[in-house]
């Protein structure tokens, strides 16, 4: 019968004599790692202006690394500098000693990083359900889920989970101390909070449960992994308590209340009034990402414990491991950590961030292990059969095809794969123009463009929607006094406060949009509308008061497009001592 050498191929464990089917189910998970690589690389690099879009807030100031000259003196890339994890800063310090801009190195990153990951998920699968298949999907899914959302393209220290956070657990079920020790101490180095998580995994190890109660590990194993990994997170995690930063402390639950950034229509949205939505799906405050089933089929997972009940149909789930409870501890380590995010608000971070990427591995292992029993229990039913041609064979070919299509082929049904959010500058002529002045300049403009110029010009700017990130006191409340001296400046009739501000924040460029200085304009303008200037500045304009900014556009112009117009300080300086 044609099914059962199909089925025999594909439900193969990893322990017969030959290790050929593992090492070709391992080569062609690293083929679709490279190839979904591939096709992010084409993204990357399919124009001269083209950056992922939260590498704008966390890889711009590295260019200091190329040119110390570059952004002097400058608030918000020494605040991004100061959060920047050692290890994350220090890899692309690495890279640009040899030559490879940090623009550069966070585009080709994220193919490595896939590689890795690929390989150790391929590898923590084995180690729950050894068959060579699993490994395979587990490790397809995982890749298609980094594609399919932001986290590994951004290469922002959250990229680094996958790779490192996948060796602590292959390192952790192998019973490898020293890689394991070396895995905690690179996530200490690139994303703190996850070595909370570890260290919780190595605490949660310390009881089995026997006769039906908890009882402590009589394994001493256990014990050494706990108290040596626990010691090495304590050293990665010291000097981030000790850290005494010009931009801290966090924002208390209370503060963060009465702002309208945390309100539920702000930009960074976290206070939610639904319970429903703050614990469980609101963005930084639920436990469940809403990428969490991306792709679809990750929704397998959901067939797993169905399956469980029914394991006598499918005779691979006797080959599942008790390693399959490292997922359960894995669970309950998140949840521990989300729970003391919550009573802590922000001092650990965004809560939803400790369980996110868990229940993502976890979903990603529970969907392989469902597919394999679902291809194990069909493939069995049809061999019952001893007729060559049946019901039963053609029933398992198809169910077998259209697991595999669908699982494939998931990518191709997507409207834009990968999906990674790179950001393309559409103003070259803008960004040439300002690469053209001193490395010392200073630009003010309440323009969405402005985003872009730290990273496509290498240009300091006063303020920008991009690095509105409010959750440290020393760095927003500067900030935001920033944004509201800015908006008032913009909007008066007064020059002696065009003057004032010029001089208070040295600026030498002002970018305006050509629209800016019309009450529709700032009405429409949602970043804008929570700041405490913006009511006076619509007050003013509907009053018919004319901005001072208005006769210096058409006289003191440096460069203009369609859209937007740059004018010379120095010359506005002119018109408001005049």
């Amino acid at each position: 019968m044609f099914i059962a050498p199909l089925h025999k191929f594909l439900t193969a464990t990893n322990d017969d004599k030959s290790r050929s089917r593992t090492i070709f189910w391992l080569a062609l998970s690293l083929t679709f790692a490279a190839i979904y690589g591939w096709l992010g690389l084409r993204q990357a690099f399919g124009g001269e202006y083209i950056v992922q879009d939260d590498a704008r807030q966390h890889v711009f100031w590295m260019m200091r690394f190329v040119d110390r000259d570059l952004f002097p003196n400058d608030f918000i890339a020494n605040y991004f500098q100061s959060i920047s994890p050692t290890g994350y800063s220090t890899l692309y310090k690495i890279a640009a000693t040899i030559s490879i801009s940090p623009l550069l190195f966070h585009k080709i990153l994220p193919l490595f990083l896939s590689l890795i990951s690929t390989y150790y998920c391929f590898s923590i699968a084995l180690e729950i359900l050894p068959v060579p298949m699993t490994g395979f999907i587990a490790s397809l899914l995982l890749n298609q889920h980094m594609w399919m959302t932001d986290d590994l393209a951004s290469t922002t220290p959250r990229a680094f989970i996958y790779p490192i956070f996948l060796a602590f657990l292959y390192y952790l079920l192998r019973r490898s101390l020293l890689p394991c020790l070396g895995a905690i101490a690179l996530i200490g180095l690139f994303y703190p909070p996850y070595a909370l998580v570890a260290a919780g995994i190595l605490v949660l190890r310390l009881l089995d449960w026997e006769k039906g109660s908890l009882r402590l590990s009589r394994d001493r194993t256990n014990y050494l992994f706990c108290t040596t990994v626990l010691g090495v997170v304590f050293l990665v995690m010291l000097p981030y308590a000790l850290d005494k930063s010009e931009f801290g402390p966090a924002y208390t639950a209370a503060e963060a209340k009465t702002m309208p950034e945390f309100a539920p229509q702000g930009r960074n949205a976290f206070f939610r009034p639904n319970p429903l939505d703050y614990w469980l799906t609101g963005r930084g405050s639920g436990m469940f990402p809403k990428s969490l089933f991306t792709p679809v089929t990750h929704c397998a997972a959901w067939l797993f414990p169905v399956l469980l009940v029914w394991r006598s149909h499918f005779p691979v789930a006797k080959q599942i491991q008790s390693n399959i409870w490292l997922l359960l501890q894995l669970f309950l380590a998140s949840l521990f950590m989300f729970l003391a995010a919550h009573a802590t608000i922000f001092k650990l971070y965004q809560p939803g961030r400790y369980t996110a990427y868990s229940l993502r591995f976890i979903v990603v292992f529970l969907s392989a292990i469902a597919l394999t029993l679902l291809l194990d229990g069909v493939g069995n039913w049809a061999k019952t059969t001893e007729t060559k041609i049946s019901i039963k064979n053609l029933v398992a070919i198809i169910t077998t095809a259209i697991i595999a299509v669908v699982v494939v082929l998931y990518p191709c049904l997507v409207e834009k794969f990968p999906s990674v959010g790179y950001v393309e500058g559409k103003m070259p002529e803008l960004y040439q123009f300002f690469q053209q002045q001193p490395p010392d300049i200073l630009i003010a403009s309440l323009a969405p463009e402005v985003d872009n110029l730290p990273t496509f010009s290498q240009r300091s700017v006063l303020v920008g929607k991009e690095y509105a990130v409010p959750y440290q006191k020393g760095y927003y409340t500067r900030f935001r006094q920033r944004v509201n001296d800015l908006i008032r400046a913009q909007y008066s009739p007064d020059r002696s406060v065009v003057q004032k501000f010029i001089n208070q924040y040295g600026i030498d460029f002002w970018m305006l949009e050509r629209q800016a200085l019309t009450l529709e304009y700032v009405k429409d303008y949602g970043w804008i509308e929570d700041f405490d200037s913006t009511p006076k500045a619509m007050l003013a304009l509907k009053q018919g008061k004319i901005p001072v900014l208005a006769e210096a556009m058409t006289s003191c112009a440096v460069f203009q497009n369609d859209v937007l117009v740059v004018l010379e300080t120095s010359c506005i300086a002119k018109l408001a001592g005049s």
